[in-house]
Parts: structure tokens; sequence; C-alpha cells
């Protein structure tokens, strides 16, 4: 699935297959931990690092978001902002953003559309089965660059690591 200029999600032609290194990034709209506005055009001019986690406030997902956190200013420092994708809602996101003090934005996929065209929701595998089945993304982290093309994939993050991994690759 895509957004097109209206705000409205097709699937014609990103589709729900995984999104490949060199092509451009799925454009995507949502809100925020805050209730802001975003979109991918907003971090057009800079890279971003755009990751997907299950589940806010589960051991693995919190590893990950404080690993990101800790190394935030390293991560801008590169030319790089940071938004988080999981299928909880603004409420759920805002308790895990206070609850950890994370310096960046998450954006609430209630409705899987934006994992969907990432290929973040579901997969082949009996473990990507069970989460789309329960509303879960898969951890896949990608950066985009500043023209708007997946510049990298990480397919299993570290979560500990996490931000070691993404500053290797900026």
């Amino acid at each position: 699935m895509g957004v097109d200029p209206d705000g409205k999600y097709y699937s014609e032609i990103v589709g729900m297959s995984k999104i490949k290194v060199g092509e451009a990034a799925p454009a995507f709209s949502g809100l925020t931990t805050e209730g802001d506005p975003v979109t991918l055009a907003d971090f057009a001019g800079q890279k971003l690092v755009l990751y997907f986690y299950p589940k806010d406030d589960t051991p693995g997902c919190t590893k990950q978001a404080c690993s990101l956190r800790d190394h935030n200013a390293e991560i801008r420092a590169k030319g790089a902002a940071i938004l988080g994708v999981s299928t909880q809602d603004q409420a759920s996101h805002k308790r895990f953003t206070d609850k950890y003090g994370l310096n960046f934005p998450l954006l609430a996929d209630a409705d899987g559309r934006i994992a969907s065209c990432y290929g973040a929701l579901g997969g082949g595998d009996l473990k990507s089965i069970a989460m789309k089945v329960l509303g879960l993304a898969n951890r896949v982290t990608f950066i985009i660059d500043e023209s708007g093309h997946v510049q990298h994939i990480i397919d299993d993050p570290n979560c500990a690591n996490h931000a070691g991994e993404v500053l290797a690759l900026l």
C-alpha cells in the first residue's frame, strides 16, 4: 500500500511485498505520539531511520527504543531523524515514550497500513503469520536517504545495540 497525494491508501504500485534497497520508500502519513501529523515528505532532504517494532513496552522493543534514544544525538549528527512505528495507538505510544523518556516520535499505525506498505506486517514464515494475525509488525528498520529511497534494510536488528547498527550504516 502507499498513500496518494490526497492521502488515500492504494496497493496497486507497492503491493504487499517487501521493499528492496534502492527503491523509493512508500509514502505514508499518520499521527505521532503527540498527535502531530507526519508524512515521509516531512523528511525530504535528510535521512530517516524508519523502524518497525512489534509492541510498546515489551523487553526487546524497549531495548531497541532505548538504544536509539541513547544515541539519538549521534544519529542526528549524521543527518538522520528517527521514527518508530508499531500498530499500537497513540495512548500506548505516549505511555511508552513517557516511561522511557524517548526523544524521537513514534507513529501510531493501528490499522497496520504503513507496516503493510513496507512489508513489515506478515510474511511467509510461521512467526510472521502469527504476528500478522495478532496485528503486530515485524521488527525491521529502513534507512531512507535524503531523496526518499531505501538505502539500507536491517531485517534482524540487534535490539540492545540497534543504534550501533544504524550508525555503522549512516
